[in-house]
């Protein structure tokens, strides 16, 4: 198997479980060695760090609390020390609230900025101080930023509408370092929190043009793609993985 990652090390946020695993596995299945946060499940994180070294690849995994500013920092400069290294930036780890807006609390809406917005700010302020020319940051947003089908979706949407504009703003800023930053947007896609079997599957499908649930897969091979170097010339790009949906 072509390993276009070779030599390279990457930091995925939120790795620990879903589209985060996923995104794991593929960037060490494509040669890079991958160090990975997570918040609680240490059995997870176990299997998904046994995932790696089965791919012959060194991996790192962190506890980290992506709402703590000072974790997702320490967990970033942590990856290059241990790892010598840092090329990769993956923003994954995402909170999910939905709620109708008068019953939404001020507390849900902190937790829900600080990890969708403030962490992949932090953490790629962090990241670059680490990365070199041909370094990369992919951002993990959603399609609720482009359309929104359902009530609930207020805050969520909000808050992942902002890393399109992290995503130009910072692809315009380090392009002339030759570090590109990207924005992928994952449609409904099958995991513990949104499995294609659960009670909404058959609506959301309704919606997609073709028909059913992403894989995290699915979603974990566009990632790898932007962080190869197939990609060196896409940046501030956005790239929705989502069957059709916003179509």
């Amino acid at each position: 198997m072509t390993r276009p990652l070779e030599g390279k090390v990457a930091l995925v946020t939120g790795g620990g479980r879903g589209i985060g695993a996923a995104v794991v596995r593929r960037l060490a299945a494509h040669g890079a060695d991958v160090a990975f946060t997570f918040q609680q499940d240490r059995q997870r994180a176990a299997e998904v760090a046994g995932a790696v070294t089965a791919a012959g690849r060194r991996v790192l995994a962190v506890q980290a609390d992506s709402a703590d500013p000072a974790a997702v920092a320490g967990a970033v400069d942590r990856a290059a020390a241990e790892l010598g290294r840092l090329d990769i930036l993956v923003n994954n780890a995402g909170a999910f609230l939905l709620g109708a807006l008068q019953d939404l609390s001020l507390a849900e809406f902190e937790q829900t900025v600080a990890v969708n917005v403030r962490a992949p700010f932090v953490a790629s302020q962090a990241a670059v101080r680490h990365m070199s020319a041909g370094g990369s940051i992919i951002n993990v947003g959603s399609n609720a930023a482009e359309r929104v089908v359902f009530a609930g979706f207020s805050l969520y949407s909000m808050s992942k509408t902002a890393l399109i504009g992290l995503t130009k703003s910072l692809g315009r800023e380090l392009g002339p370092r030759a570090i590109t930053v990207n924005l992928v947007h994952p449609g409904a896609t099958d995991t513990d929190l949104n499995p294609a079997d659960g009670p909404n599957a058959a609506t959301v499908t309704g919606f997609t043009a073709l028909g059913h649930y992403a894989a995290p897969a699915d979603v974990a091979g566009a990632v790898a793609f932007l962080a190869g170097p197939d990609a060196r010339y896409i940046t501030g790009a956005t790239v929705n993985v989502d069957g059709g949906f916003t179509i």
